[in-house]
């Protein structure tokens, strides 16, 4: 506001003496005579300065009471209501009291720990199926799939797709209502050999403790493939007979891209079920976690895009006691260095999926900072509340890096020899694209900045297959700043959360109905559900074009508002198995709810 008083004063003391009846400023000769001789100027005159005195005061004005006016806070994240199953109604009931059975648990608990109990890593540098030895794994997966959910297999029809894909079908009664398909993976990320005696139990044995299951996968995402499972054999045991088709796509390398398996199942779904075929996708996400006093879900509705940068210097070699004045080594890391000091600048763009999230917990959470939930309520209509909003919440470096473009030096070569010059160094950035950016964009900002270190070293600059050095002049070596690996990521289509987006709708009060029955409780705003993104990415990007309703979401209480999972992708993975019964009611609550509305 000091900004406004002190634009206000100054336009008083400077407009003043120009108002009509004001001496004025000055008696020169020339003056007083321009004055006879045009009378009409001094009214032209008063008349733009009194205009232009009034536009400015209504700018302020205006700014004043945009900053200054109560927020319409009810329809900030409004809430779909609790969807609790009706034309299926008996069979809800009735697997609601299944599930709070202590022998549903016991079972559960020994389903997981069994998939756990196979190894089915996949690695970085696995080479073609029916040749590298370290797919096999995943044939007695599946033999343990068979044998441990007897309906599923004799129910839905199976596709392997590329060998170790499998694609269930559950053909629906109503073919005019598109499919749903929910999907999983079967593979894990590798326990690294020098760690296994970290664990708490040895990483591949899914010991049930009483509590949690122990070891790889538990969380990522062996449970999410034999929670759909379960749920399948269940919803047979008591003769759902879906309307709408029901399709489950399990990969087998989600966690090295999906190339072989989400991708294979890709093209096989779009041969048979169309592009946007399917009236919604449910994969593996984000879940829910209390944020300032309140259980917020916050299922993902886009996904950061994705590049990898090699950074490479090549300079001449030689031996190491005639040194330049710097060695390709000690250019890289100058480099590296101005990298890491010039990080991208994040802004929370109005309509992004934190910018909803964040709205979403100033509407909800009753521990929020009184100060600061003001300043988000009041950004939807002011700049100066948005900008004090982010200069709070990026205190938080979790929210900012999932708001913002990110960048981390992971890998870094060079040198072969102490007695000898580094001839070729390199270092690979990753980048996790913002949802409002691009690769175009993540990609001109890692080329601007290492421009003037080119100069500053006389190297020759290629930046993406741009030349942007004087290719005929003489140089010491070469800088080349190009994508590692294909032609990166770009941020995933944003799911619709609108109020006439019913799959979100469904989805949401999915979550609630689950939520609320695990608990024996009732009431809309025990969970509040406010869209989100993931961290990292899912194998979905293979599957953009099969439907418009995307949602990354896994019904489980996590740490850090419901973003990160316990021990994923490290030292003792778990999972606590109450939570992982309320998940299993969730894919309950959604099929079945999913089977009983339009979504279209």
């Amino acid at each position: 506001m000091s900004d406004i008083k002190s634009f206000g004063r100054k336009s008083k003391e400077t407009a003043s003496p120009l108002l009509p009846g004001a001496p004025p400023q000055s008696t020169a000769s020339s003056k007083c005579k321009f004055s006879a001789r045009y009378p009409w100027a001094k009214t032209i005159l008063c008349v733009v300065l009194a205009a232009t005195v009034l536009l400015k005061w209504t700018d302020a004005f205006t700014a004043c009471h945009e900053y200054l006016a109560p927020p319409s806070v009810d329809e900030v994240c409004s809430q779909a209501q609790e969807i609790v199953p009706e034309q299926n109604g008996a069979i809800w009931k009735n697997l609601t009291d299944v599930f709070g059975a202590e022998a549903f648990r016991l079972e559960l608990a020994e389903s997981l720990g069994g998939a756990v109990r196979i190894p089915t890593e996949s690695f970085d540098d696995m080479g073609p199926i029916g040749e590298d030895p370290r797919w096999n794994t995943f044939g007695p997966l599946h033999d343990y799939l068979y044998s441990r959910f007897p309906l599923v297999h004799s129910s839905l029809k199976l596709r392997k797709i590329n060998t170790y894909g499998l694609l269930y079908e559950w053909a629906g009664s109503d073919r005019s209502l598109d499919p749903f398909l929910l999907t999983a993976h079967q593979d894990v990320v590798p326990v690294e050999p020098k760690t296994a005696g970290d664990w708490a139990y040895p990483p591949f044995s899914g010991h049930y403790d009483g509590e949690r299951v122990w070891g790889r996968g538990a969380s990522d995402d062996k449970s999410g493939l034999i929670g759909l499972m379960t749920t399948m054999e269940y919803l047979l045991q008591n003769n759902f007979s879906p309307s709408r088709t029901l399709v489950l796509a399990i990969g087998f390398d989600e966690e090295i891209s999906g190339p072989r398996g989400a991708q294979s199942l890709a093209d096989a779904m779009r041969e048979t079920y169309g592009e946007k075929g399917f009236a919604m996708i449910l994969d593996e996400g984000a879940g829910y976690g209390d944020l300032y006093g309140q259980a917020i879900a916050s299922p993902g509705i886009a996904e950061k895009g994705y590049v990898d940068v090699r950074v490479e210097v090549n300079t001449p070699g030689g031996h190491s006691s005639i040194p330049p004045p710097h060695t390709s080594i000690g250019m890289l890391s100058e480099m590296l260095v101005h990298l890491e000091k010039n990080p991208f600048e994040a802004q929370l763009a109005r309509g992004s999926p934190m910018y909803k999230n964040v709205q979403c917990i100033a509407r909800w959470s009753p521990g929020l900072d009184p100060d600061l939930r003001k300043q988000i309520l009041r950004s939807e209509n002011s700049d100066r509340a948005l900008h004090a909003a982010e200069k709070v919440l990026f205190n938080n470096y979790l929210f900012k890096n999932m708001v913002g473009t990110t960048q981390a030096i992971d890998l870094i070569h060079g040198g072969v020899k102490v007695n000898a010059l580094p001839e070729q160094v390199y270092a690979i950035v990753n980048h996790r694209i913002s949802t409002e950016s691009s690769v175009a964009v993540t990609q001109a900002h890692d080329r601007d900045l290492l421009y003037d270190f080119a100069q500053q070293f006389n190297l020759s600059y290629v930046a993406f297959g741009e030349q942007l050095t004087d290719d005929n002049l003489p140089t010491f070596g070469t800088l080349v700043v190009q994508n590692n690996h294909g032609d990166g990521l770009e941020p995933a289509p944003t799911t619709p959360t609108d109020a006439d987006a019913l799959p979100y709708r469904v989805l949401s009060g999915s979550i609630k109905a689950a939520y609320n029955s695990h608990r024996n409780i009732e009431g809309d705003d025990n969970v509040i559900v406010s869209p989100g993104i993931m961290s990292g990415n899912s194998d979905t990007r293979y599957y953009w074009d099969l439907s418009d309703h995307i949602f990354r979401y896994r019904h489980t209480a996590l740490a850090v508002g419901g973003s990160l999972l316990k021990g994923v992708h490290t030292v003792n993975e778990s999972l606590e198995m109450d939570n992982y019964v309320e998940m299993v009611r969730f894919m309950v609550a959604v099929v079945l709810n999913a089977d009983e509305t339009a979504l279209s």
